[in-house]
């Protein structure tokens, strides 16, 4: 079992920055792929980029490529979101997600754990 918080949401302008952090619980934790999605009002949810467990390969959805960093750090069992050069279009509730075995992948359903999220929004 593992259960996922995160942190770090607020309100930004359009251009800044946030990280947002992801603690995972569990003393299997640092061996699952994970990743964060985000739902907008109105939206479904939608994938933003995963990264695997032990090699650290990593996916993210075109829309934040290049902008977006997905990091994680094993020993403290913690998972972070870099987000650059926001803009409006980013604003969310962004939840962490943990797979229990390899999936990087943009499909939620593949996804055991979830957390309760956090909102993220960048203002114009």
């Amino acid at each position: 079992q593992v259960q996922l918080v995160e942190s770090g949401g607020g309100l930004v302008q359009a251009g800044g920055s946030l990280r947002l952090s992801c603690a995972a619980s569990g003393r299997t934790a640092s061996r699952y792929a994970m990743a964060w999605f985000r739902q907008a009002p109105g939206k479904e949810r939608e994938f933003v980029a995963a990264i695997s467990g032990r090699t650290t390969s990593t996916n993210y959805a075109d829309s934040v490529k290049g902008r977006f960093t997905i990091f994680r750090d094993n020993a403290k069992n913690m998972l972070y979101l870099q987000m650059n050069s926001l803009k409006p279009e980013d604003t969310a509730v962004y939840y962490c997600a943990a797979d229990g075995g390899y999936y990087i992948g943009p499909r939620d359903y593949e996804y055991d754990y979830w957390g309760q999220g956090t909102q993220v929004t960048v203002s114009s």
